[in-house]
């Protein structure tokens, strides 16, 4: 990795399980040597990113916060998808949710339930399996041929549990069923009571930069059927779609 990525990596330690960590714990589970780990942490406390606590313990920093606001206040997918969101939310009864993918990581980046009691286990932020669930194999299917192989290689294990392939031909062949279909359906992937349909949403190169989500139980989604599901999903994408174009991405 590179400095800046392993400045970042300490970030990554940090979880709501274990929300505070001593330097010298930052250092060993990254390997650094004590100055390199110090000198990181002191570069992120300088920028906001990790706060002191007590002497030697740190937590994650405000300007995590900040950087929050300005990327509800100015992100293009968001700017483009909330308001089809509510709009679609409110025409359902269902939630609607939006998550893109980073590295190894598919997050939620918004969701609009319009006051349904539904709980879900993944919110937004919180990282989500990488391999189950409708948003992460719609976003995952539609990734560049050089990305999933690389992916392939780190997570064959997880790949091979997840039953989506035993090896990279098995692997490439269930993605690219998976980026043919018109919606992904998916009932009880990672909640055993909650299903959900999904498309991805493209930019105009067409790389994928989100996948957009119906949820809710999974009796529910059942009962809509395919075809409904399909119906508001390809709308609504259509719509975000359109929007970006117009901003020009």
């Amino acid at each position: 990795m590179t400095s800046p990525s392993k400045a970042f990596a300490v970030l990554d330690l940090f979880s709501s399980e274990r929300p505070i960590y001593h330097a010298d714990e930052i250092c060993r589970a990254l390997g650094y040597s004590r100055a390199t780990g110090y000198r990181y942490v002191r570069d992120l406390i300088e920028a906001g990113f990790l706060q002191k606590v007590s002497a030697g313990h740190y937590s994650l920093g405000p300007r995590i916060i900040q950087l929050d606001y300005q990327l509800r206040q100015s992100d293009p997918v968001l700017q483009a998808a909330v308001p089809i969101m509510e709009s679609l939310a409110s025409r359902t009864g269902l939630d609607v949710v939006l998550s893109a993918i980073f590295g190894m990581q598919v997050v939620d980046t918004y969701r609009s339930n319009r006051g349904t009691s539904l709980q879900l286990a993944y919110g937004r932020g919180r990282p989500r399996p990488l391999f189950r669930g409708a948003a992460p194999r719609v976003l995952i299917a539609h990734l560049p041929r050089a990305t999933l192989q690389r992916l392939y290689k780190s997570q064959a294990k997880e790949i091979a549990a997840s039953q989506l392939g035993n090896n990279w031909d098995q692997f490439r062949s269930h993605m690219t069923k998976i980026s043919a279909l018109p919606i992904y359906l998916s009932l009880g992937e990672v909640e055993r009571n909650i299903g959900a349909a999904a498309v991805p949403l493209l930019n105009s190169d067409g790389d994928v930069v989100a996948a957009l989500s119906l949820v809710n139980k999974r009796l529910t989604i059942q009962r809509l059927g395919e075809t409904q599901l399909r119906r508001w999903l390809t709308k609504a994408a259509e719509e975000i779609q359109g929007r970006l174009r117009k901003r020009g991405h």
